[in-house]
């Protein structure tokens, strides 16, 4: 039992060299780079904070949970230990559970269920079925966790199709190109090591880290934009960009124009 918690106990080895900066930690600069999960989540917590106290409360939940992504991947790139990696990968699984579960358009539910509630009984069922069959091959983890967000990426390309918000377009544009990039590095990391070895340079899955938490930044207000306009039409909501809404480049969060005192009531 003390094997799985041992150091490189895991299959999995990214394309960093190991004990190159400390000899407590494997990999440094992917244990490093994790920590950026912790900069964006409380970010986010509190700018998505008056949307979910509207919405649902339950929202905040995708975020925390990406604290805990952090917090576990930081933990399986310092000791390479199979529970690191099982913990790394099953908090994302649990994350993307979460985005279903709040975020997932009512009109694309299957037709034999009913309201949110049903659907998110389903999701629970699902994922507690993908918890308890990812330790059979733990080597596929990643690409069953990659499909599920590809899965969500067309979802949210879907969505945008009836989309005219120009703000909210420049934003769909933004999420997809900084996820392809973060896929790209995932990937070029996974099965391209010899190559950028050669190039002395093997920090792509580390550079994944700060892209991907970016891309569900901008990727979750999207959603979270969408969801609101569907779900809570009467707040009026806008997309605003943190700290500045004049820059270019910022971190977007939902604005509520209008409050519970204008929705109309029968």
């Amino acid at each position: 039992m003390a094997g799985v918690f041992s150091y490189e106990s895991s299959e999995i080895d990214w394309c960093e060299d190991n004990y190159k900066h400390s000899e407590h930690i494997v990999e440094y600069f992917n244990t490093i780079s994790s920590f950026f999960f912790f900069i964006i989540s409380p970010i986010m917590l509190y700018l998505l904070h008056p949307y979910a106290k509207e919405r649902n409360l339950a929202i905040h939940m995708v975020w925390t949970m990406m604290i805990f992504v952090g917090l576990f991947s930081a933990y399986f790139h310092m000791t390479l230990s199979f529970v690191g990696q099982m913990l790394d990968e099953l908090s994302i699984l649990w994350v993307l559970a979460m985005v279903y579960a709040v975020w997932f358009p009512r009109r694309l539910f299957p037709s034999f269920i009913k309201d949110r509630s049903a659907f998110s009984i389903l999701v629970l069922v699902v994922t507690i079925v993908s918890t308890l069959s990812s330790f059979v091959k733990p080597t596929a983890n990643a690409y069953a966790l990659n499909c599920f967000g590809l899965h969500m990426v067309y979802v949210l390309a879907v969505e945008m199709r009836c989309c005219n918000d120009q703000k909210a377009l420049r934003l769909c544009k933004l999420s997809m190109v900084v996820w392809v990039l973060a896929i790209s590095c995932w990937i070029s990391d996974r099965f391209g090591c010899s190559f950028w070895q050669s190039l002395n340079f093997c920090y792509l899955h580390g550079i994944w880290h700060i892209l991907i938490v970016i891309a569900v930044a901008y990727g979750s207000t999207l959603i979270a934009y969408i969801d609101a306009i569907y779900e809570i039409p009467y707040s009026l909501p806008g997309l605003q960009y943190w700290p500045c809404d004049k820059w270019a480049i910022g971190i977007p969060h939902i604005v509520l124009k209008g409050t519970t005192k204008t929705q109309k009531r029968c």
